[in-house]
């Protein structure tokens, strides 16, 4: 929201007199009532335009341009926009639900573990006190680390929570949705990615200095003697490590990602890698098959694992420890962790409140506790009925469009509409939530609070091994500013806390609606469809159900699509990585366009009415730019460009409008225009 009511006033009057003279003459004027929005006065943020912009030259701007003038992203924050917003009012919100938890509970009840967790994280001075106690056990374990089996030992053990270049974890099989799967996958980088080891430009050769600058301090403050030294060696393993890695545009392809071996094939692999002691100490000594993600890079990293020198290892391990941990550490740790990780890496000048940080940790560890208190005081249920009737609506819009596309034949067409059928929403929270009951929280133990709940997420999910899949677990707490498709449960996944303005507001404009969480819905079960959920059917089964000369036409779409943004210059000399965000820009592309037609069959018919002199097309597009609208530091555009599937904000708007036809007509976009294509040159997907 904008600060200083009269001068908010003074932009919506001139921005309104512009988009009058673009209105089509059939739009019918209705009297301007004010709905009870929370955005006043009917949902949409007017005073953010920038009215000097030409929406054909750069929409981002022309819808927000006053807002990026006008906000500074705060001190505390790599970026700001309202994704950020939002996450600060959760904050709030989950503060005050804690902070109401009286201090003395009964003993293991969810009030006692929740509030204890937190006010442990919180205080400081017992932390400041005990120092690397806490800490101690497991530096000793890995100093007395003597062989290659010790430091697997080490790696698999979740107590621990080492980095390793061989990562475990669990997940429902792609090709047995109904069972688990133990997956096995690359990993062991400090770096956010493995071109900041090896590209040669000089901002990462600045960035590679300064991480060996910080694990020197990091491991001299834990008492490291040659810390230098370490620090160096571990510089050059990690390095050795990121030339091993695959790319992340590739680790997206679904199916060279799914190559299952037994135990014995793994030996196989890597003969002299010991596979026994990382598998025992995870747990998983009796797993007869894993799922191997990056195959030929996995083998590479397991093979080189006995070359490197043991010292080497102990360093590694004890620096990866120390920044797992360095949150429940005394300050002078936890200090320096920010300043690399986020001052450093992310731009960001200051660290989080405290308290802040302690409500991330209680999401994360107990976050489905917090969430059922949470859905309780602020999620109403009329909510949760105003979004699946959304849901429903753009799943009819879907089906339709599907039907009608070019691209696939009828065969494809009748797995698609079966594949949409089943979608499955989950709306605001979980119909079950999550048991803690076996984990122990102690008040005034930060570090053991911290570990013992990592540990009991791990042996909670060992159990289900062998199990049916849990179909109803949430992947997000209620209370995360998020949303998501999961192709294995072909389900798709909204939280209570986006279910708000300006995503969603019951008693906001349609169009609004639509344009803001009608799209987010409309992009999440479009990844479904997109370049790699489409490689999974109804039961959420990966195998190819696409006719193959389907397949040719839709990959010709999307390679078109991936050009576009490999085209937008994010920072000089770094461009969108278009393969890497292509699903998501899918999303992007396909959501808007189906929500567009959703809410135009809303209208049952009738013509949308204008309000503040905007069509209802003009409001749906501005409502689905402005929920994108972000302020960002260039460190942390950076580390989103070379690691992150989504695209940078700006280009979720430019990128996606440019290729819906729509969007020229309600804006009278022209050639000439920056952001113009021409009809051959839009892309089309569903």
């Amino acid at each position: 929201m904008l600060k200083g009511l009269s001068a908010a006033l003074a932009v919506v009057a001139a921005l309104a007199g512009a988009a009058c003279s673009q209105t089509p003459s059939h739009a019918a004027a209705v009297p301007a009532a004010a709905p009870a929005a929370q955005i006043a006065p009917w949902g949409l943020d007017l005073g953010a335009r920038d009215a000097a912009v030409k929406p054909g030259d750069d929409f981002y701007r022309y819808a927000e341009g006053h807002w990026l003038d006008s906000q500074q992203i705060p001190a505390d924050h790599s970026r700001w926009g309202s994704f950020e917003e939002l996450s600060e009012r959760s904050h709030e919100q989950v503060r005050a639900i804690v902070e109401g938890l009286p201090a003395g509970a009964p003993a293991g009840s969810v009030a006692q573990k929740v509030g204890d967790y937190y006010r442990s994280y919180l205080d400081t001075a017992t932390i400041e006190r005990l120092g690397l106690a806490p800490a101690q056990a497991g530096l000793d374990a890995i100093a007395a680390a003597r062989s290659y089996a010790d430091v697997a030992t080490l790696m698999g053990r979740p107590d621990l929570g080492l980095r390793s270049p061989l990562r475990l974890g669990m997940a429902p099989d792609q090709k047995d949705p109904d069972h688990y799967m133990v997956i096995l996958t690359q990993g062991g980088l400090g770096l956010p990615d493995r071109d900041y080891y090896l590209k040669d430009e000089a901002v990462y050769s600045k960035l590679r200095t300064q991480y060996v600058e910080h694990i020197t301090r990091l491991l001299s403050l834990s008492g490291t003697t040659d810390a230098a030294t370490q620090a160096h060696a571990i510089l050059e393993l990690e390095t050795h490590i990121a030339r091993l890695h695959w790319p992340a545009a590739k680790r997206r392809e679904r199916d060279l990602t799914y190559n299952p071996r037994s135990t014995a094939e793994l030996a196989q692999l890597a003969p002299g890698f010991p596979w026994q002691a990382l598998f025992g100490a995870a747990g998983l000594e009796a797993q007869p098959r894993f799922v191997v993600r990056e195959l030929d890079a996995v083998q590479a990293l397991a093979r080189q694992f006995t070359t490197v020198p043991l010292d080497t290892w102990r360093a590694y391990l004890r620096y990866h420890y120390l920044v797992a941990h360095c949150d429940v550490l005394p300050q002078a740790f936890d200090g320096e962790c920010f300043e690399f990780y986020d001052h450093t890496l992310h731009g960001q000048p200051q660290q989080r409140e405290r308290w802040k940080r302690a409500t991330d940790a209680v999401d994360s560890d107990l976050g489905e506790a917090v969430g059922e208190l949470y859905v309780a005081r602020y999620f109403p249920p009329s909510s949760k009925q105003l979004v699946l009737d959304l849901v429903e609506n753009l799943r009819a819009t879907y089906a339709a469009h599907i039907k009608q596309l070019p691209l696939m034949s009828d065969a494809t067409k009748q797995v698609a509409l079966q594949k949409l059928a089943a979608f499955h929403p989950k709306i605001g929270y979980p119909d079950r939530w999550r048991d803690y009951g076996s984990l122990s929280v102690v008040n005034g133990d930060a570090f053991g609070n911290a570990v013992r709940a990592r540990v009991f997420d791990w042996q909670r999910q060992v159990r289900r091994l062998g199990q049916p899949t849990d179909r109803g677990e949430w992947g997000m707490t209620p209370q995360t500013i998020n949303a998501y498709y999961n192709p294995t449960f072909n389900e798709v996944v909204f939280p209570a806390a986006i279910l708000q303005p300006p995503f969603f507001d019951p008693h906001a404009d349609p169009a609004v609606n639509y344009g803001g969480i009608g799209a987010v819905i409309g992009h999440e079960m479009g990844h479904g469809f997109d370049d790699q959920g489409s490689k999974s059917d109804a039961r959420g089964v990966l195998h190819a159900w696409w006719q193959p000369g389907d397949t040719d036409a839709f990959k010709k779409r999307v390679d078109s699509l991936a050009a576009q943004y490999d085209g937008f210059t994010v920072l000089p000399g770094l461009n969108v990585n278009g393969r890497l965000t292509l699903g998501e820009n899918i999303g992007d592309l396909g959501g808007l366009s189906v929500s567009l037609d959703a809410y135009h069959h809303s209208l049952a018919g009738a013509a949308a009415p204008l309000r503040d002199g905007l069509t209802g097309d003009q409001r749906f597009f501005l409502a689905y730019a402005q929920i994108w609208r972000s302020l960002n530091r260039d460190e942390q555009l950076r580390s989103q460009v070379l690691s992150n599937p989504h695209s940078p904000p700006k280009f979720r708007v430019n990128g996606v409008v440019r290729n819906v036809n729509a969007w020229y007509a309600a804006f009278d976009v022209r050639p000439g225009d920056q952001l113009y294509l021409s009809e051959d040159e839009r892309v089309h997907i569903w």
